[in-house]
């Protein structure tokens, strides 16, 4: 029997129809429409498609998208006074500003020039801190992701082993802090593995809930999973494929045809946590909205 397929999709789209709905109560209410700041700096593909579709997003729930464009030439100084400047404007509740940055401007520092309670990536040391101590605060949009769809697809996460592959600050150490803290939809024994783990399969195979993102195909093969596992593919990588029209086609870190043989549940991919990241970076801008304006529900 083939393992049921958690689709990311049908999430997104049950918490983006929800958004929408609050964020209709909101403005009859409250007079409130949640803002998003975009900075983009540069050209980069990739970045400039990222940002189309947090435009898309936002447009369909209502959120109301501010959008900054500059060139790669950009000074570090005239970046760092916009943030500044978005930071004390009451109509933006929620700042991104797109990575990778040109070589001139210092990331570190821009991420750090972002105020806290605007923060809707998570990625301020101030969030991270809340995050790790169980503070109310905005959770990483990838991590909480996950979550939500182990939560939202009838997963039970409270006592189960999750082992996490990978071990970024965007995806393997906070997804990792977020289910264990003692807290609904977690409270679980998190085992991490990474590059220098000694024999990883032996972890793997004790895994209830296996969550991969190790950033390289066939990371996790069948023979490294037990029967009934929930497997988490959170891998985005592009291999060569003449069949498509692209000359290539997107895998996960997961042997996702051996290992559905075996999963209890799996995420696809396309199509499982990537449509969650962008979701959850519109929950924590009305989030922020509601906070600004002391809105608790």
């Amino acid at each position: 029997m083939e393992a049921k397929i958690l689709d990311g999709n049908r999430v997104a789209e049950a918490m983006r129809a929800e958004m929408k709905a609050e964020i209709a109560r909101l403005k009859k209410g409250h007079d409130l429409v949640p803002g998003l700041a975009v900075v983009l700096v540069g050209d980069n593909p990739a970045s400039v498609s990222y940002v189309k579709g947090k435009r898309k997003a936002c447009a369909e729930v209502g959120i109301h998208s501010i959008e900054h464009k500059f060139d790669a030439n950009l000074p570090e100084g005239d970046l760092l006074g916009l943030i500044d400047r978005l930071s004390a404007d009451p109509k933006v509740h929620g700042i991104l500003v797109q990575l990778p940055l040109p070589r001139q401007i210092d990331e570190q520092k821009v991420l750090l020039a972002i105020h806290p309670d605007k923060d809707i990536d998570g990625f301020h040391p101030v969030n991270v801190g809340k995050m790790v101590i169980g503070e109310e605060g905005y959770l990483p949009c990838t991590p909480h992701g996950i979550q939500q769809i182990l939560l939202r697809s009838g997963v039970q996460v409270e006592g189960r082993h999750v082992v996490v592959v990978g071990r970024s600050n965007i995806v393997g150490k906070p997804i990792a802090n977020i289910l264990l803290q003692k807290k609904p939809g977690a409270n679980a024994t998190v085992t991490i593995c990474h590059t220098g783990t000694k024999d990883m399969a032996y972890f793997t195979r004790q895994a209830d809930i296996l969550i991969v993102a190790a950033g390289r195909p066939n990371t996790v093969t069948a023979d490294m999973v037990r029967e009934g596992v929930v497997v988490v593919d959170v891998g985005v990588n592009r291999i060569p494929d003449a069949s498509k029209k692209s000359g290539f086609r997107l895998v996960g870190d997961v042997d996702f045809e051996g290992v559905k043989q075996k999963a209890g549940a799996i995420t696809p991919v396309p199509g499982g946590v990537g449509p969650m990241t962008i979701t959850m970076l519109l929950h924590n801008t009305v989030q922020s909205a509601k906070r600004h304006h002391g809105i608790e529900r």
